[in-house]
């Protein structure tokens, strides 16, 4: 299943809140690819923060993007009775 990304919002601990447009909340967890390619820039908490919607999925200000499908398929579902997505 393909699904757009709506919001975005980068958190603690290198991880983004992640809201489909099936209005699902995820949670993605980005550290484990912190130590690859492009994505080691992100390291830098004041890149992390300038994750942005970008067409149907996600992008930081240098460019680096993640796929809406990778997204969806690796991130965990917050329950809708969760008041934290780090729970």
């Amino acid at each position: 299943m393909y699904w757009e990304v709506k919001s975005v919002k980068a958190l603690e601990n290198y991880t983004l809140l992640l809201t489909f447009e099936n209005n699902e909340q995820r949670c993605f967890d980005v550290k484990p690819l912190l130590k690859t390619g492009v994505f080691r820039s992100l390291k830098d908490p004041a890149m992390f923060s300038t994750v942005r919607v970008c067409f149907d999925s996600i992008a930081w200000a240098n460019n680096v993007d993640i796929a809406p499908e990778t997204l969806y398929d690796e991130s965990r579902p917050i329950p809708k009775s969760s008041t934290s997505p780090l729970l």
